[in-house]
């Protein structure tokens, strides 16, 4: 009886859940309306539903709950009921490595593919090892942190008090298991930033330079901004973004990691900002352009079920609207930084091309930043010059 009643609460879950909110926002909403749903319920429908979109689309066609069970035990290491009573030949394996569990399933039914996981391959950035990158959603990315040089000792020393396990990538980037609660562990702000990897790895194109005049144009929740603040604390700094409430919180950010001195506007980067920007020269910019998101869906796997490629020109398009109507602020020889958390050649280097091609603009250089192979999300990021009129 007991795995017809998580069984049950998965349906129901997948029932009313349409993808147009994320999944966490959703699932957050659903448990506060069935508050009878005790812990134990809440956790394993969260596991079930969250296994259930890393699938994709493979097997599409067989029954729901046999595609469930092989979620599952593609995405766990331990067992659960609904694999032991919808896979009970596999069920032993659970523990074993991804990669060997994927060879368990092709064989036990042929017609698992694993391009099918990602429906959308055909449009993936050719320097992309497809198969890597398929495997990995069926493994829970890490929750990384950029500690702040200045507390860094103050961090290491919470997380080894609180037992809390971490992985030193480099001297100030943490992998921690995902689902870490680190307002627990590290009650002050200003010691961290939540950052994934690829996303810091980004900040190695910015260069900046002290009392440089930067413009972040799509700043949202503001990371790029502290990053780049991280790398040169005396750099003038702009933030904008089309969302005013982005902005607001923006605000609370910043004052947590102590950036104070920046200017802020919305703007919406489709349209004429002269009246605001026409005495502007900026000696880079950061394009952290609106996008599918497709590098970050091992965070978001709802996305793998529910995204349509059309979008993909959608974005693209958008990507290059907004780069053209943004270089002119740009003094020349100074860097556009276009970075996107796409995994698709049109939102990355076909971007890219269209910009060599229709803007006065150079590329020093640009990278793939392969996070699937690191329990990180992948990302894009080119480097960009202005030419000299």
């Amino acid at each position: 009886m007991r795995v017809e009643h998580q069984v049950r609460a998965f349906e129901q879950i997948f029932k009313e859940y349409d993808g147009v909110n994320p999944l966490h926002r959703f699932l957050f909403m659903y448990y506060k309306q069935h508050k009878q749903m005790g812990s134990s319920d809440r956790r394993w429908a969260t596991r079930y539903i969250y296994s259930f979109f890393r699938l994709g689309k493979a097997l599409i066609q067989e029954n729901p709950l046999l595609r469930l069970a092989i979620a599952d035990f593609l995405c766990n290491a331990d067992a659960s009921l609904v694999t032991s009573t919808y896979l009970p030949q596999l069920a032993e394996q659970v523990a074993r490595p991804t990669a060997e569990k994927i060879e368990l399933i092709q064989k036990a039914y042929p017609k698992f593919k694993l391009e099918d996981v990602f429906p959308f391959h055909a449009a993936l950035s050719k320097s992309i090892d497809q198969k890597l990158f398929f495997a990995s959603f069926f493994v829970q990315p890490d929750l990384f942190i950029r500690l702040n040089t200045a507390f860094a000792q103050q961090t290491f020393e919470a997380l080894k008090q609180h037992a809390v396990p971490f992985n030193a990538i480099t001297e100030y980037t943490l992998a921690l298991p995902n689902g870490t609660k680190l307002e627990q562990v590290l009650p002050v702000q200003k010691y961290y930033q939540v950052q994934d990897l690829s996303s810091q790895q980004t900040g190695k194109f910015f260069k900046p330079q002290p009392w440089d005049k930067w413009w972040d144009c799509c700043a949202a929740s503001g990371g790029k901004s502290l990053l780049l603040h991280a790398l040169e604390p005396k750099v003038e700094l702009l933030v904008s973004d089309v969302r005013e409430n982005s902005l607001n919180n923006l605000d609370e950010r910043f004052q947590e990691a102590g950036l104070k001195q920046y200017q802020k506007k919305v703007l919406d980067l489709l349209q004429n900002n002269d009246p605001d920007l026409h005495h502007y020269e900026f000696d880079g910019i950061i394009l952290d352009a609106p996008c599918s998101g497709a590098g970050t869906w091992g965070r978001t796997p709802e996305m793998l079920y529910y995204f349509e490629d059309h979008k993909i020109d959608y974005f693209s398009r958008l990507q290059k609207n907004i780069a053209a109507n943004v270089i002119k602020y740009l003094k020349p020889g100074k860097p556009l930084i276009y970075i996107t958390c796409s995994a698709f050649e049109q939102e990355n280097e076909g971007v890219v091309h269209w910009m060599l091609e229709n803007l006065p603009l150079e590329l020093e250089e640009m990278e793939l930043v392969k996070g699937y192979t690191q329990k990180a999300d992948t990302m894009f990021v080119a480097r960009l010059l202005k030419k000299a009129l």
